[in-house]
Protein backbone atom coordinates (compact mmCIF):
# COMPACT_ATOMS: atom_id res chain seq x y z
CA UNK A 1 0.00 0.00 0.00
CA UNK A 2 2.96 2.34 0.45
CA UNK A 3 4.89 4.07 -2.30
CA UNK A 4 8.37 2.60 -2.61
CA UNK A 5 9.72 5.79 -4.17
CA UNK A 6 10.51 6.98 -0.66
CA UNK A 7 13.02 5.43 1.77
CA UNK A 8 11.76 3.66 4.88
CA UNK A 9 8.52 2.33 3.38
CA UNK A 10 6.97 -0.91 2.25
CA UNK A 11 4.90 -3.71 3.75
CA UNK A 12 6.99 -3.69 6.91
CA UNK A 13 5.85 -2.11 10.17
CA UNK A 14 8.10 -1.06 13.03
CA UNK A 15 5.88 -1.01 16.13
CA UNK A 16 7.25 0.84 19.14
CA UNK A 17 5.85 1.99 22.46
CA UNK A 18 6.88 5.31 24.01
CA UNK A 19 5.47 5.11 27.57
CA UNK A 20 6.10 8.71 28.52
CA UNK A 21 3.39 10.09 30.79
CA UNK A 22 5.01 12.85 32.83
CA UNK A 23 4.20 15.47 30.17
CA UNK A 24 0.53 15.39 31.17
CA UNK A 25 -1.13 16.70 34.32
CA UNK A 26 -2.97 13.43 35.05
CA UNK A 27 -1.01 10.23 35.54
CA UNK A 28 -1.82 7.13 33.52
CA UNK A 29 -1.00 7.83 29.86
CA UNK A 30 2.33 6.00 30.27
CA UNK A 31 0.24 2.84 30.61
CA UNK A 32 -1.49 3.38 27.26
CA UNK A 33 1.17 1.55 25.26
CA UNK A 34 0.52 -1.62 27.25
CA UNK A 35 -3.27 -1.50 27.07
CA UNK A 36 -3.30 -0.78 23.34
CA UNK A 37 -1.01 -3.77 22.76
CA UNK A 38 -3.11 -6.05 24.95
CA UNK A 39 -6.58 -4.88 23.87
CA UNK A 40 -8.72 -7.76 22.65
CA UNK A 41 -10.56 -6.60 19.53
CA UNK A 42 -12.71 -9.30 17.99
CA UNK A 43 -10.56 -12.00 19.55
CA UNK A 44 -7.17 -10.70 18.42
CA UNK A 45 -4.50 -8.31 19.61
CA UNK A 46 -2.97 -5.41 17.69
CA UNK A 47 0.01 -7.26 16.19
CA UNK A 48 -2.22 -10.08 14.94
CA UNK A 49 -4.58 -7.61 13.29
CA UNK A 50 -1.72 -5.76 11.58
CA UNK A 51 -0.30 -9.06 10.34
CA UNK A 52 -3.72 -9.97 8.92
CA UNK A 53 -3.47 -6.84 6.74
CA UNK A 54 -0.40 -8.36 5.08
CA UNK A 55 2.33 -6.55 6.99
CA UNK A 56 5.50 -7.93 8.48
CA UNK A 57 5.59 -6.56 12.02
CA UNK A 58 8.81 -5.89 13.88
CA UNK A 59 7.90 -5.17 17.48
CA UNK A 60 10.54 -3.01 19.14
CA UNK A 61 8.51 -3.21 22.37
CA UNK A 62 8.38 -0.31 24.82
CA UNK A 63 11.27 2.03 25.45
CA UNK A 64 12.61 2.21 29.00
CA UNK A 65 11.89 5.83 29.96
CA UNK A 66 11.92 7.76 33.26
CA UNK A 67 8.78 7.48 35.37
CA UNK A 68 9.08 10.16 38.06
CA UNK A 69 7.20 9.71 41.32
CA UNK A 70 7.62 13.16 42.83
CA UNK A 71 6.21 16.38 41.40
CA UNK A 72 8.43 18.76 39.46
CA UNK A 73 9.29 22.40 40.17
CA UNK A 74 10.98 22.90 36.79
CA UNK A 75 9.51 24.99 33.97
CA UNK A 76 8.41 23.17 31.95
CA UNK A 77 7.67 20.42 34.43
CA UNK A 78 9.93 17.35 34.31
CA UNK A 79 12.41 19.05 32.01
CA UNK A 80 15.24 16.81 33.23
CA UNK A 81 13.25 13.64 32.55
CA UNK A 82 12.30 14.90 29.10
CA UNK A 83 15.95 15.51 28.22
CA UNK A 84 16.78 11.92 29.16
CA UNK A 85 13.79 10.58 27.21
CA UNK A 86 14.63 12.50 24.04
CA UNK A 87 18.05 10.85 23.99
CA UNK A 88 16.36 7.44 23.79
CA UNK A 89 13.34 8.21 21.60
CA UNK A 90 15.06 9.91 18.66
CA UNK A 91 17.57 7.13 17.83
CA UNK A 92 14.89 4.46 18.34
CA UNK A 93 12.53 6.03 15.79
CA UNK A 94 15.33 6.76 13.32
CA UNK A 95 16.41 3.13 13.57
CA UNK A 96 12.94 1.98 12.44
CA UNK A 97 13.12 4.19 9.35
CA UNK A 98 16.68 3.12 8.60
CA UNK A 99 15.42 -0.47 8.64
CA UNK A 100 12.94 0.52 5.90
CA UNK A 101 9.93 0.04 8.17
CA UNK A 102 6.91 2.28 8.65
CA UNK A 103 6.88 3.53 12.26
CA UNK A 104 3.68 2.90 14.19
CA UNK A 105 4.22 4.68 17.49
CA UNK A 106 2.14 4.09 20.62
CA UNK A 107 2.07 6.79 23.31
CA UNK A 108 2.33 8.07 25.96
CA UNK A 109 1.24 11.65 26.18
CA UNK A 110 1.53 14.05 23.25
CA UNK A 111 4.86 15.49 24.35
CA UNK A 112 6.41 12.46 22.62
CA UNK A 113 5.64 14.11 19.26
CA UNK A 114 8.56 16.47 19.84
CA UNK A 115 11.24 13.75 19.68
CA UNK A 116 9.35 11.36 17.38
CA UNK A 117 8.70 13.89 14.63
CA UNK A 118 12.17 15.38 15.11
CA UNK A 119 13.53 11.91 14.38
CA UNK A 120 11.28 11.43 11.34
CA UNK A 121 12.10 14.78 9.77
CA UNK A 122 15.81 14.29 10.52
CA UNK A 123 15.75 10.95 8.69
CA UNK A 124 14.17 12.43 5.58
CA UNK A 125 16.47 15.48 5.66
CA UNK A 126 19.44 13.11 5.63
CA UNK A 127 18.07 11.84 2.31
CA UNK A 128 17.57 15.42 1.04
CA UNK A 129 13.84 15.18 1.68
CA UNK A 130 11.10 16.75 3.79
CA UNK A 131 7.76 15.58 5.15
CA UNK A 132 4.60 17.38 6.20
CA UNK A 133 2.52 16.74 9.30
CA UNK A 134 -1.17 16.09 10.03
CA UNK A 135 -1.96 16.77 13.68
CA UNK A 136 -5.27 15.54 15.18
CA UNK A 137 -5.96 17.23 18.51
CA UNK A 138 -8.60 19.05 20.54
CA UNK A 139 -5.83 21.43 21.58
CA UNK A 140 -3.23 23.35 19.60
CA UNK A 141 -0.24 22.14 21.68
CA UNK A 142 1.49 25.40 20.69
CA UNK A 143 2.25 26.81 24.12
CA UNK A 144 5.79 27.56 25.28
CA UNK A 145 7.18 27.58 28.83
CA UNK A 146 6.49 31.34 28.85
CA UNK A 147 2.85 31.09 27.69
CA UNK A 148 1.72 27.78 29.17
CA UNK A 149 -0.75 28.17 32.03
CA UNK A 150 0.16 24.72 33.38
CA UNK A 151 3.81 24.09 32.53
CA UNK A 152 2.86 20.66 31.17
CA UNK A 153 5.01 19.48 28.28
CA UNK A 154 2.16 17.84 26.40
CA UNK A 155 0.82 21.30 25.64
CA UNK A 156 4.08 22.41 23.99
CA UNK A 157 5.36 19.92 21.37
CA UNK A 158 4.02 21.64 18.26
CA UNK A 159 5.38 25.02 19.35
CA UNK A 160 8.85 23.51 19.63
CA UNK A 161 8.51 21.73 16.30
CA UNK A 162 7.66 25.11 14.78
CA UNK A 163 10.82 26.62 16.27
CA UNK A 164 9.46 28.35 19.39
CA UNK A 165 10.10 27.76 23.09
CA UNK A 166 13.25 26.23 24.53
CA UNK A 167 16.15 26.22 22.07
CA UNK A 168 17.33 22.82 23.31
CA UNK A 169 14.05 21.33 22.07
CA UNK A 170 13.48 23.54 19.04
CA UNK A 171 16.97 22.76 17.75
CA UNK A 172 16.98 18.99 18.28
CA UNK A 173 18.92 17.18 15.54
CA UNK A 174 20.61 20.47 14.63
CA UNK A 175 17.86 22.23 12.67
CA UNK A 176 14.75 24.32 13.25
CA UNK A 177 11.88 24.49 12.54
CA UNK A 178 11.14 20.79 12.28
CA UNK A 179 8.00 21.36 10.23
CA UNK A 180 7.29 24.03 7.64
CA UNK A 181 3.99 25.73 8.62
CA UNK A 182 2.78 25.54 5.02
CA UNK A 183 3.00 21.72 5.23
CA UNK A 184 1.19 21.49 8.60
CA UNK A 185 -2.51 20.59 8.91
CA UNK A 186 -4.21 20.72 12.30
CA UNK A 187 -7.56 18.94 12.68
CA UNK A 188 -10.21 18.84 15.43
CA UNK A 189 -9.28 21.83 17.59
CA UNK A 190 -11.90 23.12 20.00
CA UNK A 191 -9.95 24.30 23.08
CA UNK A 192 -7.27 26.87 22.21
CA UNK A 193 -5.42 29.37 24.40
CA UNK A 194 -5.22 32.99 23.25
CA UNK A 195 -1.47 32.79 22.65
CA UNK A 196 -1.97 29.73 20.49
CA UNK A 197 -4.66 31.45 18.42
CA UNK A 198 -2.28 34.33 17.84
CA UNK A 199 0.52 32.01 16.70
CA UNK A 200 -1.80 30.11 14.35
CA UNK A 201 -2.84 33.36 12.69
CA UNK A 202 0.70 34.76 12.49
CA UNK A 203 2.12 31.61 10.90
CA UNK A 204 -0.88 31.05 8.63
CA UNK A 205 -1.30 27.48 9.86
CA UNK A 206 -4.09 25.53 8.20
CA UNK A 207 -6.41 24.61 11.05
CA UNK A 208 -9.71 22.79 10.64
CA UNK A 209 -11.51 23.19 13.95
CA UNK A 210 -14.71 21.45 14.99
CA UNK A 211 -16.56 24.44 13.51
CA UNK A 212 -15.24 23.62 10.03
CA UNK A 213 -15.84 19.90 10.52
CA UNK A 214 -19.46 20.58 11.56
CA UNK A 215 -19.96 23.08 8.76
CA UNK A 216 -18.31 21.30 5.83
CA UNK A 217 -18.00 17.68 6.97
CA UNK A 218 -14.98 15.55 7.78
CA UNK A 219 -14.50 14.34 4.21
CA UNK A 220 -13.98 17.90 2.94
CA UNK A 221 -11.71 18.84 5.86
CA UNK A 222 -9.47 15.77 5.61
CA UNK A 223 -9.17 16.21 1.84
CA UNK A 224 -7.95 19.77 2.40
CA UNK A 225 -5.61 18.67 5.19
CA UNK A 226 -4.10 15.96 2.99
CA UNK A 227 -3.71 18.49 0.20
CA UNK A 228 -1.73 20.79 2.52
CA UNK A 229 0.50 18.11 4.05
CA UNK A 230 1.07 16.45 0.66
CA UNK A 231 2.76 19.58 -0.65
CA UNK A 232 5.86 18.42 1.23
CA UNK A 233 8.02 16.54 -1.27
CA UNK A 234 8.16 13.25 0.66
CA UNK A 235 4.68 12.76 2.06
CA UNK A 236 3.62 13.35 5.64
CA UNK A 237 3.56 12.00 9.18
CA UNK A 238 0.36 11.67 11.22
CA UNK A 239 0.01 12.15 14.97
CA UNK A 240 -3.38 11.39 16.51
CA UNK A 241 -4.33 12.55 20.00
CA UNK A 242 -7.37 10.58 21.17
CA UNK A 243 -8.72 13.70 22.90
CA UNK A 244 -9.58 14.91 19.40
CA UNK A 245 -12.40 12.36 19.63
CA UNK A 246 -15.66 12.99 21.39
CA UNK A 247 -15.46 11.79 25.02
CA UNK A 248 -18.54 9.65 24.42
CA UNK A 249 -16.43 7.45 22.14
CA UNK A 250 -13.04 7.88 23.85
CA UNK A 251 -13.47 8.49 27.60
CA UNK A 252 -9.95 7.33 28.48
CA UNK A 253 -7.93 10.52 28.06
CA UNK A 254 -6.75 13.16 30.50
CA UNK A 255 -7.86 16.38 28.78
CA UNK A 256 -11.39 15.70 27.60
CA UNK A 257 -13.38 18.40 25.80
CA UNK A 258 -17.00 17.85 24.79
CA UNK A 259 -18.03 17.98 21.15
CA UNK A 260 -15.21 16.22 19.37
CA UNK A 261 -14.69 14.07 16.29
CA UNK A 262 -17.11 11.15 16.16
CA UNK A 263 -16.22 7.48 15.86
CA UNK A 264 -17.09 7.33 12.17
CA UNK A 265 -15.53 10.69 11.33
CA UNK A 266 -12.23 9.48 12.80
CA UNK A 267 -12.31 6.27 10.81
CA UNK A 268 -13.20 8.13 7.63
CA UNK A 269 -10.31 10.57 8.09
CA UNK A 270 -7.78 7.78 8.62
CA UNK A 271 -9.19 5.69 5.78
CA UNK A 272 -8.77 8.68 3.45
CA UNK A 273 -5.18 9.11 4.65
CA UNK A 274 -4.48 5.45 3.96
CA UNK A 275 -5.75 5.83 0.39
CA UNK A 276 -3.09 8.43 -0.39
CA UNK A 277 -0.08 6.11 0.05
CA UNK A 278 1.78 9.17 1.35
CA UNK A 279 1.83 8.48 5.09
CA UNK A 280 5.38 8.05 6.41
CA UNK A 281 4.59 7.32 10.07
CA UNK A 282 1.60 7.05 12.40
CA UNK A 283 1.43 7.89 16.07
CA UNK A 284 -1.45 7.61 18.54
CA UNK A 285 -1.22 9.24 21.96
CA UNK A 286 -2.96 10.18 25.22
CA UNK A 287 -4.76 6.88 25.87
CA UNK A 288 -5.08 6.82 29.66
CA UNK A 289 -6.37 3.46 30.93
CA UNK A 290 -6.72 4.83 34.47
CA UNK A 291 -9.51 7.08 33.17
CA UNK A 292 -10.99 4.66 30.64
CA UNK A 293 -14.25 2.73 30.80
CA UNK A 294 -14.20 -0.98 29.97
CA UNK A 295 -11.03 -0.49 27.88
CA UNK A 296 -13.07 1.34 25.23
CA UNK A 297 -10.40 3.87 24.32
CA UNK A 298 -7.61 1.32 23.99
CA UNK A 299 -9.79 -0.85 21.77
CA UNK A 300 -10.72 2.16 19.66
CA UNK A 301 -7.03 3.01 19.31
CA UNK A 302 -6.45 -0.44 17.80
CA UNK A 303 -9.32 0.06 15.36
CA UNK A 304 -7.99 3.46 14.29
CA UNK A 305 -4.50 2.08 13.70
CA UNK A 306 -5.98 -0.59 11.46
CA UNK A 307 -7.98 1.98 9.47
CA UNK A 308 -4.92 4.09 8.76
CA UNK A 309 -3.03 0.96 7.70
CA UNK A 310 -5.62 0.12 5.10
CA UNK A 311 -8.37 -1.95 6.74
CA UNK A 312 -11.63 -1.48 4.85
CA UNK A 313 -15.24 -2.39 5.53
CA UNK A 314 -15.50 -4.29 2.23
Amino acid sequence: MFDRDFPGLGKKIGLIGVPLGFGASKRGSALGTRTIRQANVRGKKLIEHISDLGFQVHDYEDLDLPRPIESSTENPKFLTEMNHSVEKIIPAVKNILENEELPVILGGDHSIALPTFSAIQSHFRSNNGEVGLIWFDAHADMNTPDTSPSGNLHGMPLAHLLGFGLSQFAELEGFTPKVNPKFLAHIGARDLDNGEKKLIRELGIHCWTMHEIDRYGMNYCIEKAIEVASQAPNGFAVTFDVDSLDPIDAPGSGTLVRGGISYREAHLALERISETDKMRSFEIVEVNPMLDRDNRTSELAVELILSVLGKKIL
